[in-house]
């Protein structure tokens, strides 16, 4: 797939089929991830794959923090909490290291793991993946950072679900640049 044709048709898939994801084929999507550019060779993005009956572990945390949050959240949300994990058959978490070289500045390194986040995106489409990219107030939860390995000071800067799509695409329409670029000279 042309990378063109890769940016302009990507868009989110929020239904994907149950079926598991080869190990290859998740491998090929975080080789693309780590090509991301990054101030210093740094390389702060930190992959976490989370597959099988781990999904089911993430989904028990993530209600765990929305029950932290909320504490008077009915039970049949705690619920559909911990079933989010199981939209898909492969989820992969985005970690940020803080700068631990004084010439790197915090931004940069969130910005290089965005931007490995979106080779992801694209590689997981070119492959004939659908992903989705996801985070929230569950990302900020100290808990959720220790169960998927990463200090309470790195980002969580996404969970994407990712595997093969359940149904159509639908053509995407995105606005123009136009309105969000000022030229100068």
């Amino acid at each position: 797939m042309d990378v063109f044709d890769a940016i302009y048709t990507r868009q989110s898939v929020g239904k994907v089929l149950p079926d598991p994801l080869p190990r290859e084929l998740v491998e090929r999507i975080l080789a693309a991830a780590a090509q991301a550019p990054n101030h210093y060779k740094v390389r702060p993005w930190r992959f976490v794959v989370v597959s099988g009956e781990a999904r089911q572990a993430l989904g028990a945390v993530l209600a765990y923090s929305l029950q932290k949050r909320l504490p008077d959240v009915a039970p049949n949300a705690l619920q559909a909490e911990a079933a989010k994990t199981l939209r898909a058959p492969v989820i992969i978490a985005v970690g940020v290291d803080p700068p631990a070289d004084p010439r790197v500045i915090e931004l940069e390194n969130i910005c290089a793991a965005a931007a490995a986040v979106q080779n992801l995106l694209l590689a997981a489409h070119a492959l004939g993946l659908g992903a989705k990219w996801r985070s929230g107030a569950a990302a900020f939860d100290p808990d959720v950072k220790k169960f998927l390995g990463f200090a309470p000071e790195q980002h969580l800067i996404a969970l994407i679900y990712i595997g093969y799509p359940a149904g159509e695409r639908l053509p995407l329409v995105r606005p123009s640049y136009a309105d969000r670029t000022v030229w100068m000279g």
